[in-house]
């Protein structure tokens, strides 16, 4: 090493080939980034370390390796400028499939790769000349009065990829069209500079923080769709389960009401109500984007209740114990856990099942418990109650970062508790 302009672009070439590795195994690991993204990033970030590897060689030839590696300065010279113009050219390629287009139907693809051509013409022209740069024979880089020419059609490119860029904004995320203004941006500044300017390979330090911001947006953006994903998921779950309300429990209420309306009027007019009550909560709650009041949850698990202590008259007994209800929970939370500790808790062979709901204010937030003393929860991970306690896992991970736990009471049965 010379001077510290030397040693300066050693360490940034060694530092852009950290990013490259880094970049390529965040790609390949990352559950984030499938299909054409990691295809994408997979080329790019191999074409990264391709181009600053062969900056990193031509920085060893030429201050190293002495007068006769001049032929492999060359080499490294052309590689370095041929990958470095592939990265900008593929970001064309990714705008327009992040806009929703076929790049290589789309004219806009083909004027792109027109001025990449340009560039390319110029570059195979320059091994030839000593206008652009050219190395001597003792192995020393020149540059040449012309040399800003060779980087116009970089230029004239990164401005193209800004008015493609703007022209399909409409149709790209916010994130996205950051990570691309920042790759755009830093690399053209330092080129700009770099074509009047000799001394510190400014367009590497560019092109390598550029890149990794542009992943690192990309990768955040991919990780939100994939939650919001999930938690469209979640809810249509959710839909699903209300519209697939177990037939023989309508049935069954339907039928007791029936019979009640002979038998006790009065009581068959609290069951229509508490059932009217139980069916409005379970269709209201498809159309329910977000978390709601705990209070709302807790009617409609009561109004569930009502009906289900009519069917089970001396057979069915529940205990409210709910001081703290001022905060909120996804719906269809707590009437499952409620719906399936009855159904598998209630058997004419065993005692009567007790279910107490409790509620507290905890340091981290809020604490529901359902207890009962039925025989316990068993079952595969395929069985229904497995499914659906595991669908309300996931919505309270998800819509307000809480857990749900199931263990075994001292004294027989089940508790469930959830964190939120």
């Amino acid at each position: 090493m010379n001077n510290w302009i030397d040693l300066t672009n050693f360490a940034t070439a060694v530092g852009g080939l950290v990013v490259a590795v880094l970049g390529l195994s965040l790609v390949i690991i990352s559950p984030y980034i499938s299909g054409f993204q990691k295809k994408y990033f997979t080329v790019f970030f191999s074409f990264l370390f391709l181009y600053i590897a062969s900056d990193l060689i031509s920085q060893i030839s030429l201050d190293f390796l002495g007068e006769n590696y001049s032929l492999l300065s060359k080499l490294a010279i052309f590689g370095e400028s041929f990958f470095s113009s592939i990265c900008m050219q593929f970001l064309t390629v990714y705008i327009l499939y992040t806009a929703k287009n076929t790049p290589t139907k789309n004219i806009i693809i083909y004027i792109s790769w027109f001025i990449w051509n340009i560039y390319f013409a110029t570059l195979i022209i320059t091994q030839f000349t000593k206008g652009i740069y050219y190395i001597t024979d003792d192995n020393v880089y020149q540059r040449g009065p012309l040399y800003p020419v060779l980087l116009v059609p970089l230029i004239i490119l990164s401005i193209y990829n800004y008015i493609v860029l703007i022209y399909k904004r409409k149709n790209i995320s916010k994130k996205e069209f950051i990570a691309f203004i920042i790759y755009l941006t830093i690399p053209s500044v330092c080129m700009l500079i770099q074509m009047f300017s000799y001394g510190l390979l400014l367009a590497v330090i560019g092109t390598s923080i550029a890149s990794i911001f542009m992943f690192l947006f990309i990768l955040s953006d991919q990780i939100d769709q994939y939650i919001l994903q999930k938690e469209e998921n979640a809810k249509q779950r959710a839909s699903i389960r209300v519209l697939e309300m177990r037939p023989h429990f309508v049935y069954n209420t339907l039928t007791s009401i029936y019979y009640l309306c002979e038998q006790n009027p009065e009581k068959a007019q609290e069951l229509i109500l508490n059932f009217n009550t139980f069916l409005r909560k379970n269709f209201t709650a498809i159309a329910k984007d977000n978390t709601i009041p705990f209070t709302e949850e807790l009617e409609h698990t009561k109004a569930y209740l009502a009906v289900e202590s009519v069917r089970f008259e001396d057979k069915l007994f529940v205990e409210y114990d709910t001081p703290h209800t001022n905060f909120r929970i996804p719906p269809l939370t707590l009437q499952p856990i409620v719906e399936n500790a009855v159904k598998h808790g209630i058997d004419p062979e065993l005692e009567p099942l007790h279910i107490l709901i409790r509620t507290r204010e905890t340091e981290n937030g809020s604490e529901i418990e359902v207890s009962d003393n039925g025989p316990g929860f068993t079952g595969d991970e395929n069985n229904e109650p497995h499914i659906a306690l595991a669908n309300i896992k996931e919505r309270l991970e998800l819509m307000c970062k809480g857990n749900l736990i199931i263990e075994a009471n001292e004294n027989g049965g089940t508790r469930v508790i959830i964190n939120v």
